[in-house]
């Protein structure tokens, strides 16, 4: 447990983001496969705090309602009506009873990059320096638009934000900032709340004026100043969306190089924060890896691969394929040109090749289903060769039925095998053929009909036609000897 574990972390997020002009709340935006708001109590979680409170106004259904699925011991409190941060976190205090023993910790529900280092490293200096309130701050390239933190030259304590539209010009020269983000001492917040007033010109409780209450009343105002000023950063619109999910995606896959995976080309390969990966794991370009997906040691995934929630095995090859919820087993060979759907089992050395489509079907060890094939609810064992342009017929239009190919078998192109149906082990089909009937082992099964040609049929019928006069041209033509 933390020695700076705080009493509360306070989430703000009742918002409406009109910015984003968008029928999603804004907090529910994703990147890097969590919400924006995903990301931020992803970071409190790091604290470990006795509660999480996430204040929920602007759609709340829709926010409540993913907050009960993705984290479900989250507490939520409603306000109503979105008048300001101030008002916004005297209603998660309210949520746990009034003033709190302890720390309490607030934080933007629109800033996915804070990490859950630099939100322990504000607690530590809020404790150690013993102040009422610790600001997180940044330095900034471009400090336009935003609250400077103005110190007091001697002590280093933050005297004052001032906004940018009221900052003097030695002010404005000053590159740090204020993120939003807060500790407070939370018997001392709970009081100074009270004092907020609303005579500005939004006509709301704005959770800054806490710090000059404060400072006023003889507390100490201390700031904690992030390495990286781009955690800090709030998203409220679709630019400042994508450019966030850039700067993530780089930082998980610098994590993953330094781990020993090779990322041939990071600019065009996008991950979840959720991927894992194994030592001398290969990504090639174009490649996205999502949800729950993980590479094995040696595993090689792309160019252009979509995976998610997929594992590849130990030097198993993974080329231009779309994967969902499949298992691709060690050494095993995908694509190009391959989907695995929902339910893909693939056993050691297994193949899957081009323009071939499985869904829930286990396929053994060794098996080959090289080309142009469709396998849905199906179970093939091992070392078996299943012939081009096969499908497993598995629908009749109410029900899903299971086909078993056994192992060691090998299957003629173009079959249909019309499930529920089994092939023992060992047996052939004919190519062309239609499998309606179990197969015993070691059998060949022919289902098909008896070919009859028709002499003289295309002069009959296609007379003067090319096909006509290549027919007699090649009928005047001498045999060669036996």
């Amino acid at each position: 447990m933390s020695a700076n574990r705080p009493a509360a972390v306070v989430v703000l997020a009742a918002g409406e983001g009109t910015r984003m002009k968008s029928a999603t709340p804004k907090v529910l935006h994703e990147l890097c496969g969590r919400s924006l708001v995903g990301h931020v109590l992803a970071a409190a979680r790091a604290l470990e705090p006795e509660n999480l409170v996430v204040v929920v106004g602007h759609a709340r259904e829709q926010v409540t309602a993913h907050l009960a699925q993705s984290d479900p011991t989250v507490r939520t409190a409603v306000q109503a009506e979105q008048n300001g941060t101030g008002h916004a976190v005297r209603m998660a205090l309210e949520e746990l009873g009034g003033g709190i023993d302890g720390t309490v910790v607030v934080v933007c529900g629109d800033t996915p990059l804070l990490s859950g280092e630099t939100l322990r490293r504000l607690a530590a200096t809020h404790d150690s320096d013993g102040n009422a309130v610790t600001v997180l701050t940044a330095e900034v390239p471009d400090a336009t638009g935003y609250g400077r933190i103005v110190r007091d030259g001697a002590s280093g304590a933050v005297t004052a934000i001032v906004e940018h539209k009221d900052a003097t010009e030695s002010q404005r020269a000053i590159r740090e900032i204020n993120s939003g983000v807060f500790a407070f001492d939370g018997q001392l917040l709970a009081d100074a709340l009270g004092k907020v007033r609303t005579d500005n010109s939004q006509g709301e409780e704005y959770l800054t004026d806490v710090l000059g209450i404060l400072r006023e009343a003889g507390h100490r105002v201390g700031a904690s100043v992030s390495a990286d000023h781009r955690e800090i950063a709030g998203i409220n619109n679709r630019v400042q969306l994508a450019a966030a999910r850039r700067t993530l995606n780089d930082r998980l896959l610098e994590r993953a190089m330094l781990a020993g995976v090779t990322v041939v080309d990071p600019a065009s390969t996008w991950v979840d924060v959720t991927v894992t990966f194994e030592q001398d794991a290969i990504v090639h370009p174009g490649t996205q890896l999502q949800g729950a997906t993980h590479l094995a040691e040696g595993a090689e995934v792309g160019p252009n691969c979509r995976l998610k929630d997929t594992r590849v095995g130990a030097g198993a090859r993974v080329d231009t394929t779309v994967a969902n919820s499949a298992e691709v087993g060690p050494e095993a060979v995908v694509g190009p040109f391959a989907y695995l759907r929902p339910g893909t089992r693939l056993g050691l050395k297994a193949k899957i090749g081009t323009y071939v489509e499985t869904k829930n079907s286990t396929i053994g060890e060794g098996t080959k289903i090289p080309h142009l094939s469709y396998v849905g609810d199906a179970t093939i064992g091992d070392h078996s060769n299943i012939g081009a342009a096969s499908v497993f017929v598995n629908y009749d239009g109410q029900e899903k039925h299971h086909t078993t190919v056994g192992s060691h078998c090998r299957t003629g192109s173009d079959n249909m095998f019309v499930a529920p149906v089994t092939v023992g082990d060992g047996a052939y089909t004919a190519a062309g053929s239609v499998i309606t009937k179990d197969v015993p082992p070691g059998s060949l099964a022919v289902a098909r009909g008896q070919q009859r040609n028709i002499e003289g049929w295309v002069a009959r019928k296609r007379p003067g036609s090319a096909a006509a006069k290549a027919a007699e041209a090649a009928s005047r033509e001498p045999e060669g000897e036996a």
